[in-house]
């Protein structure tokens, strides 16, 4: 029995990993960010103010939420243990030539977020009074095969209420019992009682508490770490130094192992950012925008939000301190600091300690509290989205309910195992979802850019972007027709 469990648990989760995540795979997601990079004339510098100022235009109405919200929400997915335990893990295991790459897929990926986002908007419908939309919707309507929506959106619904929860879950559970001595089963209990209090309320409830939590815990993080850089500041130089050369292959200790720090670099990026995994285009699909251009700019803003700010504070507390271990592939330790600590939040509880002492520990369980809550939160609404997909109003309560109740049970379940089988079962999800959505925004990457051309000709005019799919040649764009058409007759 306990051969069977150690198959299921570790054996089979690491080979399906390995397939997943394959070398080429890790080339593929770079090559994507480049290609959509150069197809959007590098909108991610060009456009980066439209970004901000399209971030407190849109409002919320009684079908969709405002941008801010729906930026909060996505943010939300984004901002969890990825940010904190990814980033250490990420050193841990491709050293500090991994932070780079974390900024590299960032900024690639800021422009394969707005493709996807934009899709999310153009595609989107209008189901029980409220928007929906995301991949499921796009591959349906965009590319005709519904089969492969149904594909994803089973995949999505297996990932994000049942896998990729886990991680989240773990390390909170973890973090607690590490900082508070909280055994991880009361942590859990506590976790499923407030997340049904807000998931049972719909996304107007989760909308609005991620717009309240999200800026806060955003800027409480990152204001701990520029006082941990602030302690540090004569190490700044060596360790930009150290990030860099390490990315490259020019650090005397860590340059043997320049493949790991891409693939870690690029693998938690991806985790931590989400952009072209196909998470974000749910929050977006659900916005009240005139334009899905504008949707999709405010959905790019929020990788960098992501990796550039948050995830870059994790990285560099830990990086001025020194407080890490790297092990190279062949389970080399080329670097170690933290005898018995394994790579994740711990090295960050660490780090905040050695200059903070009696704080690290706490305030990283906290941060970690905050983060990694709010994504499982929005985990729930993107499965959600995918379930109103898959039933179309059929048995749709019903369906419903058992989503809460099987994310809710994950959840208590994920608190009390190993965290090696928890990021195994989350990359899995992850791997899944990125591959399936991947490959239909490299097909549908045509509307997109028409809808990116006109938003900047009507900017360009002066006037306030509007649009009309009909005029740009885009087919099956339902909602806005149908919404186009109710102005012409008020």
């Amino acid at each position: 029995m306990a051969e069977i469990w150690n198959w299921i648990s570790v054996t089979f989760p690491s080979w399906l990993n390995g397939v997943l995540w394959s070398a080429p795979v890790i080339y593929i997601c770079l090559g994507v960010g480049v290609v959509f990079t150069i197809l959007t004339r590098f909108l991610q510098v060009r456009l980066i103010k439209d970004m901000v100022r399209q971030l407190f235009r849109g409002k919320s109405s009684d079908a969709g939420i405002s941008s801010f919200q729906a930026f909060a929400v996505s943010l939300s997915g984004r901002v969890g243990t990825g940010n904190i335990a990814g980033t250490a893990t990420a050193i841990g295991f491709g050293g500090p030539g991994a932070v780079f790459w974390m900024w590299a897929i960032a900024f690639l990926g800021s422009a394969t977020a707005f493709v996807e986002s934009t899709l999310a908007q153009i595609y989107k419908e209008k189901q029980d009074g409220q928007y929906r939309g995301g991949p499921a919707y796009y591959i349906e309507k965009g590319i005709g095969w519904k089969w492969y929506g149904v594909l994803f959106a089973i995949a999505t619904v297996l990932a994000l209420s049942f896998l990729m929860p886990g991680v989240q879950a773990f390390e909170i559970a973890s973090s607690m019992n590490t900082a508070f001595g909280i055994a991880p089963w009361v942590t859990g209990a506590a976790l499923i009682l407030v997340l049904a209090l807000i998931i049972f309320g719909g996304v107007k409830r989760i909308a609005g508490v991620a717009q309240v939590v999200v800026p806060f815990m955003a800027i409480g993080y990152v204001l701990v770490s520029l006082i941990i850089i602030l302690f540090n500041v004569a190490e700044l130089p060596g360790v930009f130094a150290l990030i860099f050369n390490s990315a490259f292959g020019a650090d005397a200790a860590f340059g043997g192992i320049i493949g790991a720090a891409i693939a870690w670099g690029v693998k938690r990026g991806i985790y931590s950012n989400e952009a072209g995994q196909g998470t974000g285009p749910h929050a977006a699909g659900a916005a009240e925008v005139s334009h899905p251009a504008k949707q999709g700019l405010v959905q790019a803003f929020s990788v960098y939000v992501d990796t550039w700010l948050v995830c870059s504070a994790t990285a560099f507390m830990i990086l001025f301190t020194g407080m890490y271990n790297t092990e190279a592939p062949d389970g080399t330790m080329i670097y170690s600091n933290l005898e018995g600590v394994e790579a994740g939040s711990g090295y960050t509880q660490a780090a905040v300690e050695s200059v903070l002492p009696g704080f690290g520990a706490g305030f990283v369980a906290i941060s970690l509290l905050f983060f990694a809550f709010t994504t499982i939160m929005a985990y729930y609404y993107m499965a959600e989205t995918n379930i109103a997909y898959l039933v179309r109003n059929r048995f749709n309560n019903v369906a419903m309910f058992i989503l809460k109740v099987v994310l809710l049970g994950a959840v208590f379940f994920s608190c009390v195992k190993e965290a090696r089988s928890a990021w195994a079962f989350g990359d899995i999800g992850l791997g899944l979802m990125v591959w399936l959505n991947v490959i239909a925004i490299l097909i549908l990457a045509k509307p997109a850019l028409a809808a990116l051309k006109d938003y900047e000709a009507q900017k360009k005019q002066g006037i306030d972007p509007v649009f009309d799919p009909i005029k740009l040649g885009i087919k099956n764009a339902d909602y806005w027709v149908e919404r186009n058409k109710d102005k012409e007759e008020v």
